[in-house]
């Protein structure tokens, strides 16, 4: 199925969105949530799985919709068809501080594999599925567990990650190491597997973890600079409690080195 062309704009710094320009029965599918405006012409609808499967019946319906559930998403998605004539705008907003990359497909091999929580939108035609890790090291210990998504088609899609986003061509043979929450996506001819960290004290306390995600070329990597579980945690152990702060930032000391900063308790 030859996907739709779209033009796009991207706006915002660390909060974006991303504004869909659609011509008379362009289409464009997108997470649940991630919806921000649209014109007045724009008609909504919601489907079963990534929308591609709608002509196969109920068991396509329930495939796709299967695929949605094992990489963590929602059993639907939301399909946004301009119904009037001249042009029209959709617009999609990043569920958390990051960027987003679109990502034209026809020229990365039509297939990409990512994060579970990384698809934010795509022209109609792409296909949203899963990716099942073949290496057990991987599964058990590489982020993102046994399923990956993966997005198909020869289109535009547009992914979401936390901070900024880096993408690294990778020749053939360049090994590069990455740490595991990090890793937004990658082509399918990039070899990807995780490697231990070398050195019990790095193992203990260097703090970065037991695993590396470990990527081989040829193809492209993308790398996040902030994971939400790494925002999140830092979020918390910052906040303050009933009783009063997380821990001590910066000091080994915690609370007392609250105190010795001129920081009470309470």
């Amino acid at each position: 199925m030859n996907a739709h062309e779209i033009d796009y704009r991207i706006f915002g710094e660390e909060m974006q969105y991303v504004e869909i320009e659609l011509d008379p029965n362009e289409t464009v599918i997108a997470e649940p949530g991630s919806f921000l405006m649209m014109d007045e012409d724009i008609e909504m609808q919601t489907l079963f799985g990534d929308g591609t499967d709608q002509d196969e019946g109920v068991f396509g319906k329930l495939l796709g919709a299967g695929k949605r559930v094992l990489t963590g998403e929602k059993l639907f998605m939301t399909a946004f068809t301009h119904r009037g004539a001249d042009k029209a705008q959709v617009s999609f907003a990043s569920p958390y501080p990051g960027k987003i990359i679109p990502l034209d497909l026809s020229q990365l091999g039509h297939k990409i594999i990512c994060q579970k929580d990384a698809f934010l939108c795509a022209a109609k035609g792409a296909r949203v599925g899963i990716e099942f890790s073949k290496k057990l090291g991987r599964g058990f210990f590489g982020g993102e567990g046994f399923i990956m998504q993966k997005i198909e088609g020869d289109g535009l899609a547009f992914l979401h990650a936390g901070g900024y986003i880096v993408r690294k061509e990778l020749v053939v043979g360049e090994h590069l190491r990455v740490d595991t929450g990090c890793l937004v996506g990658f082509t399918k001819e990039v070899d990807y597997d995780i490697q231990f960290v070398k050195g019990v004290k790095n193992k203990i306390f260097g703090g970065e973890g037991l695993f590396f995600a470990s990527l081989i070329g040829p193809g492209s990597v993308w790398i996040q600079t902030l994971p939400i579980s790494r925002l999140s945690d830092r979020i918390l152990s910052n906040s303050k409690g009933y009783f009063g702060k997380g821990k001590g930032e910066g000091s080994v000391l915690g609370g007392l080195g609250d105190l010795l900063d001129g920081d009470g308790f309470f």
